[in-house]
C-alpha cells in the first residue's frame, strides 16, 4: 500500500492538540528558535513497539506541524544490550510508521554543524522489506557519534570540581546511595583532587582497568530527596566492544549524562520523553547548566505513554517471550511490536490514527484494545479488496449444474469505492462453503443452510440443500443441492428473497492457503501487571487451517489488505509468502468477536 493512499485514508483525522504543542506553539509566536528540532532517541536493545509509536508521532508530527525536523537518534551507550539487529529493525520501523507524512520530517547530519532538514518527495512510496523509492535514506544519528565531545565535557565537569573518579564497587555504590526516606553517605573518593580525578579518569579511558573498578560520578548532593541527584554515575568502564564505535571505546557514559548532551550537539529545541523521566529532568538540567554551554539549552518536557489492554510493552519481558519460544520472534504478529503489526497487515496509519485519538497527557492509563482495534478497522474498511475465502470447507454439490460448465458472476471488489469495480466469479458443479454455515439440526432462528432449507450464495443464486451424504462413520461429506439460476443476476427471479446469505469458493476455480488466525497473545488485559505475565499467554493465540481462497487472490503480494466477505481482514504473510506456497494472516475480525479463553462464547 502506498504512502500516497495511507494518507488520503487519514485526512478525516483532526488536527492534534496537546499541551506539549501548546508549548511549542507558544515558542514559534515568541521566535524563541530559528527552528523547531525534536528527536525520537531509542536504545538498540529491542524492537520498537507501538507504544513507542506515540512518542514518535509526537516528535515527528511536532516537527512537522512547524516546518522543523525530528532526528532519529539511537542513545547507544551500554554495548551489552545493544546489536546492529536492533538498529536496523528501527531504521525500518520509523521509516514505515511516518511513511504518510510527506512534508519535513527527519533531520539530517550536517558535518561541523547543527543538522538540517531532509525534505521527503511529495509523494514518497514505502514497501514493506525494500528501501523507500523516490525518497532519501533516512540517516539515524547515534550518541556514540559523539563520545569523543561527551567525554571533554566530562573532563570540564572534573575541572569544575562537579565530578570525581569513585573506587566504590557497584555493590557498595548502592549501599552507599542511601534510600527515599534514608539520606545517602558520601564516598570516601569523593573529595579527590581535580589531577587525580583527571589522571584516573584518562588512565580509565586507556583501559588500564577492570570492569567495575572505577567510575566517574557527579557531585551533587548526597542528602538530596531525589534519588537521581545523589551523585550519579556518568560513566562505567566496560570490555565490551560496540556496535556502531567498535573497540574504539572500553569507557561508556551513562544514558542520562549522554542523552542530555546529545540533545545539545544536535540542537533540539523540545526533548519530549515519557513521565518515568521527570525524576531525571533535575540532572539533565544539572548537567547541561553546569557545563556553562554557549548555546540556547534544550528542555524536556515529559507525557504519559502509550500502554494498550492485552500487551505487554517491556522490552526485557518481550526478549524473554522471544528467547523461550513462546513466539516465533520479535516479529510475530502476535506480538505488540511494529514489524509484528507490520506482517499482522496492521496499516501505519491505523497506529498513528491510535496516538491521535488517545492524545498526549499527563495521566497513566491504559487504553482498551477495542479503540486501537476499531481504528485498525476503520482505515481497514476503506482500502481493503473484498475476496471470498472458506477456512473451513465443506463440499457442496450443485446437481442441476453439469460437470465442467462454468457460470460467472460478477463479485464487487469493494463497496467503498467512489467508483465500483467488480471482478468475475466462477460458479460450477462443486463448490464449498463454511462448514458451520450448514446444520443439520438447526438450532431457533438460523438463517444458513439446513436440510430443505434455501440460501443465497453472495454474487451467485439461491440453492437449495436436497441430501446430506455421509462416510460410515456418519460424518458429512457432502451436500447435494439444487441451484436456482434464474436467481442470478440478470435472472427473471433476481429478487426472490431468502433470510440467508453465505460466501463460497468454486472447488475447480480455488486455491489452497495456510491461513494463520491469530488472536490476542494474553488473557488478561493487564499481564504487565503481575511478575509471571506467561502464566496469562493465550493458548489459541494462533490457529492454523488450510482454506480455498478464490484464484485471484494467487497474484496476491505481501503488504496488501484483503476483506475476505464474512471473516475479516488478512494480509499475505511478508516472510513465508511464496506464489506456489501462498500463506495469510489475520489481521482482525470484522467485528469484536473476542471472548476469554475457556469461557462460552
Amino acid at each position: 500500500m502506498s504512502a500516497a493512499n495511507i494518507a488520503n485514508v487519514s485526512t478525516t483525522t483532526p488536527a492534534p492538540s496537546d499541551f506539549i504543542r501548546d508549548i511549542v506553539a507558544q515558542d514559534v509566536a515568541s521566535q524563541r528558535f530559528a527552528k523547531i528540532v525534536t528527536r525520537f532517541p531509542p536504545e538498540p536493545n529491542g524492537y520498537l513497539h507501538i507504544g513507542h509509536a506515540k512518542s514518535i508521532c509526537l516528535n515527528f508530527g511536532i516537527a512537522r506541524e512547524n516546518n522543523g525536523q525530528c532526528n532519529l537518534r539511537f542513545d547507544d551507550t551500554n554495548p551489552v544490550k545493544e546489536d546492529i539487529e536492533y538498529v536496523d529493525s528501527i531504521t525500518h520501523d520509523v521509516r514505515w510508521l511516518i511513511s504518510g507524512w510527506a512534508d519535513q520530517c527527519l533531520g539530517q547530519k550536517t558535518k561541523g554543524a547543527v543538522p538540517t532538514a531532509q525534505i521527503f518527495n511529495d509523494k514518497p512510496d514505502f514497501h514493506i522489506g525494500a528501501a523507500p523509492l523516490g525518497a532519501p535514506e533516512v540517516e539515524a544519528f547515534f550518541a556514540s557519534d559523539y563520545f569523543e565531545q561527551i567525554y571533554a565535557y566530562a573532563q570540564q565537569l572534573i575541572k569544575l570540581g562537579m565530578a570525581y573518579v569513585d573506587d566504590l564497587t557497584p555493590e557498595e555504590t548502592e549501599a552507599y546511595r542511601g534510600s527515599p526516606d534514608r539520606p545517602g553517605r558520601p564516598s570516601p573518593w569523593r573529595d579527590r583532587c581535580i589531577a587525580e580525578n583527571l589522571d584516573l579518569f584518562g588512565r580509565m579511558r586507556a583501559g588500564e582497568f577492570p570492569n567495575g573498578a572505577r567510575s566517574l560520578r557527579a557531585k551533587i548532593d548526597m542528602t538530596s530527596p531525589n534519588m537521581w541527584l545523589r551523585d550519579p554515575l556518568l560513566y562505567r568502564i566496560r570490555h565490551v566492544a560496540h556496535h556502531h564505535a567498535g573497540d574504539k571505546w572500553c569507557l561508556y557514559p551513562l544514558y542520562d549524562f549522554a542523552h542530555c548532551l546529545s540533545d545539545y550537539l544536535e540542537g533540539i529545541t523540545h526533548s519530549v520523553c515519557t513521565l518515568e523521566f521527570e525524576v531525571h529532568r533535575p540532572l539533565y538540567d544539572w548537567i547541561l547548566q553546569s557545563l556553562e554551554l554557549p548555546r540556547t539549552l534544550p528542555h524536556q518536557y515529559e507525557f504519559a505513554k502509550l500502554n494498550v489492554g492485552y500487551m505487554i510493552f517491556s522490552k526485557r519481558r518481550l526478549l524473554q517471550l522471544v528467547e523461550e519460544g513462546a513466539v516465533e520472534g520479535w516479529e510475530d504478529p502476535r506480538m505488540p511490536t511494529l514489524s509484528g503489526a507490520r506482517r499482522r497487515g496492521i496499516p501505519a496509519s491505523a497506529i498513528r490514527r491510535l496516538a491521535a485519538i488517545v492524545g498526549v497527557t499527563k495521566y497513566e492509563s491504559v487504553t482498551d484494545i477495542a479503540l486501537f482495534e476499531h481504528a485498525v478497522r476503520e482505515e481497514l474498511n476503506p482500502i481493503a479488496a473484498r475476496r471470498l475465502a472458506v477456512l473451513h470447507p465443506m463440499k457442496v454439490v450443485l446437481t442441476n449444474i453439469p460437470a465442467g460448465e462454468t457460470w460467472v458472476c460478477a463479485a464487487t471488489n469493494n463497496p467503498q469505492d467512489e467508483v465500483t469495480t467488480t471482478r468475475d466469479l466462477a460458479l460450477t458443479r462443486e463448490v464449498f462453503i463454511e462448514s458451520d454455515d450448514f446444520a443439520e439440526i438447526p438450532p431457533p432462528k438460523y438463517f444458513r443452510l439446513k436440510p430443505g432449507g434455501e440460501v443465497r450464495l453472495k454474487y451467485a443464486c439461491i440453492i437449495r440443500c436436497d441430501e446430506v451424504i455421509k462416510d460410515a462413520a456418519g460424518q458429512i461429506t457432502e451436500l447435494r443441492c439444487t441451484a436456482d439460476l434464474t436467481t442470478r443476476a440478470g435472472g427473471a427471479n433476481v429478487d426472490k428473497k431468502v433470510k440467508g446469505t453465505i460466501h463460497w469458493v468454486s472447488a475447480s476455480h480455488c486455491i489452497d492457503a495456510e491461513v494463520r488466525l491469530y488472536d490476542r497473545l494474553f488473557t488478561v488485559p493487564e499481564p504487565g501487571a503481575t511478575d509471571d505475565f506467561r502464566k496469562h499467554l493465550n493458548p489459541h493465540s494462533l490457529q492454523v487451517v488450510t482454506g480455498k481462497l478464490e484464484e485471484s487472490l494467487v497474484n496476491a503480494q505481501p503488504g496488501e489488505s484483503f476483506q475476505f466477505e464474512r471473516l475479516g481482514y488478512f494480509t499475505p504473510d511478508n516472510k513465508n509468502f511464496t506464489p506456489g506456497r501462498p500463506v495469510f494472516n489475520r489481521t482482525l475480525t470484522l467485528r469484536d468477536t473476542w471472548v476469554k479463553p475457556g469461557q462460552p462464547k
